[in-house]
């Protein structure tokens, strides 16, 4: 159920799609994993998982 304390017809930051914006991201996104810029899912998995934990891990590099 809508939460009524929200106004859901609100403009907002999102509310506008911004499409060249959102182009030049897939483009530098793209730029970067070709570049080798990338971290592996089961890399970044291990370190969310380590967020609840005594001893966190660093957060990965790319490479």
């Amino acid at each position: 159920m809508a939460d009524p304390a929200i106004d859901h017809d609100e403009e907002d930051l999102f509310s506008t799609p911004d499409d060249a914006a959102d182009e030049a991201a897939t483009l530098r996104g793209l730029a970067d994993a070709a570049a080798g810029r990338v971290v592996d899912n089961e890399t970044v998995m291990r370190w969310v998982e380590s967020w609840s934990t005594a001893n966190p891990l660093p957060r990965p590099k790319c490479g």
